[in-house]
């Protein structure tokens, strides 16, 4: 990194997680703002990033373009969309902090191989307390692999109306990180009808869609006479553009590699 001021790109920079982005974003320090991409044919392109965060003008149009000179880039985006930044990073050899989720088997191994030219930074939470759970809960699912009687374990997450994608891509980390602490090896998504007596091997979903709700996860360990509940709540969108920010400045300083939120956090 040329110097201690980080250059940045939002890319998604007019969607509800890019504005807030954008507008801690300008606010800090230690980084300067370099462009805000979105979508060819959104209709705020050309206006000021800034002024659509509402933070007032900062000098940073919103715009199309994927040629960019940056130390970072963070992406709250679509799939597709997700890939083509992707790309223009490994192009720019810039590090790329990827928190999109709901991305096919194919696009994701795409952006996998990608952390072999560029440092990736790749979760699907960017939220300290998220993460924090998350070893918390990898932690409570091995010591309850053994428990008598056996635990059984269901993932109830909530989030805002418009959210694409169920579960939440959240949601499923915690139950894959949860599984390899366990050994389940069956998800079940939801239930209905006569399903009959659950079976030992899986670990439930259940995704609720309700107004406005910017995340919430609660882990539930069901044991004989006993329960654990693990739970966390986002109050606003700032938690996430915190952590992303946290990942941005620590890709900026990595070689090459895939790197998660527990390497940002110190959590390994």
């Amino acid at each position: 990194m040329a110097s201690d001021t980080i250059r940045l790109v939002i890319h998604g920079a007019a969607g509800r997680m890019g504005r807030r982005l954008v507008a801690l974003g300008s606010q800090d320090a230690e980084l300067k703002l370099v462009a805000a991409i979105d979508y060819s044919e959104h209709p705020e392109q050309g206006n000021d990033a800034g002024a659509l965060a509402g933070v007032g003008e900062i000098g940073v149009p919103l715009s199309a373009s994927l040629d960019f000179q940056a130390d970072a880039v963070i992406d709250f985006s679509l799939p597709e969309a997700a890939v083509a930044i992707c790309r223009a990073c490994v192009s720019h050899k810039t590090p790329l902090v990827m928190a999109t989720t709901g991305m096919t088997k194919e696009q994701r191994a795409e952006i996998g191989e990608s952390a072999q030219m560029i440092p990736l930074v790749w979760a699907p939470n960017m939220s300290m307390a998220v993460n924090l759970l998350m070893k918390l809960a990898t932690t409570a699912g091995a010591t309850l692999k053994n428990a008598p009687g056996g635990a059984d374990v269901e993932i109830i997450e909530r989030h805002h109306r418009f959210k694409e994608d169920a579960p939440s891509g959240t949601a499923l980390r915690f139950g894959e990180l949860i599984a390899e602490a366990m050994g389940q090896t069956k998800h079940q998504h939801g239930r209905e009808g006569q399903t009959g007596e659950r079976s030992r091997d899986e670990i439930g979903y259940h995704a609720l869609r309700t107004g406005d709700n910017p995340g919430e996860h609660t882990i539930v360990f069901g044991l004989l006479g006993e329960t654990i509940e693990l739970t966390v709540r986002a109050t606003n969108r700032d938690c996430y553009a915190l952590g992303a920010l946290m990942a941005a400045k620590f890709a900026a300083n990595q070689g090459p590699g895939l790197y998660s939120m527990y390497d940002v956090l110190g959590l390994e």
